[in-house]
């Protein structure tokens, strides 16, 4: 069991495989295990794809702002097995998350509503909808200044750790 939120950049690295600059979570600001968590990503001018997308006009790609809605919703899953591991809704097995690492395995409904941009903060939540041994489903959405920029279902999957090159 470890503290309530807020967690920190030290405690995301702790439990996520991502790093610069494909790590899109600054602080986790609330948890309610297996139902939902909020989580914040600060966009900054000097992150790399703002080189190329685009010059004189840079917008976060779309594809980041899904992938930092996937990170959400896999840091979700660790700190719920981490807070509540026997408070699973419905009485459905937990997961096991050691030594595993979870994977997109579908993108539903996206939805893009607003650009992203330097300066903005990328507020993101996810809420879990379905839950398997291997296989979960979060509905999840991202808002600038209380205005939604995006929207998705994301069905992700655990693999080990040395299937990380087959998986993806």
């Amino acid at each position: 069991m470890i503290a309530a939120p807020p967690y920190d950049i030290d405690v995301i690295l702790e439990m996520m495989p991502n790093r610069y600059p494909f790590l899109l979570l600054d602080r986790v600001t609330a948890l309610d295990p297996w139902r939902h968590i909020a989580a914040y990503k600060n966009v900054t001018f000097n992150e790399p794809q703002f080189q190329g997308h685009f010059p004189g006009r840079p917008v976060m790609p779309g594809v980041m702002i899904v992938e930092a809605m996937g990170q959400v919703g896999g840091i979700f899953m660790i700190l719920s097995r981490r807070q509540a591991p026997e408070a699973i809704p419905g009485g459905l097995e937990i997961p096991d998350v050691a030594g595993r690492v979870s994977f997109f395995a579908v993108c539903d409904k996206i939805k893009f509503r607003r650009p992203v941009r330097p300066g903005d903060r990328l507020d993101l939540e996810a809420r879990l909808v379905r839950l398997g041994r291997r296989v979960w489903k979060v509905e999840t959405r991202a808002l600038v200044d209380g205005h939604k920029v995006a929207e998705a279902q994301l069905t992700s999957v655990l693999a080990d750790e040395s299937a990380g090159a087959d998986a993806g």
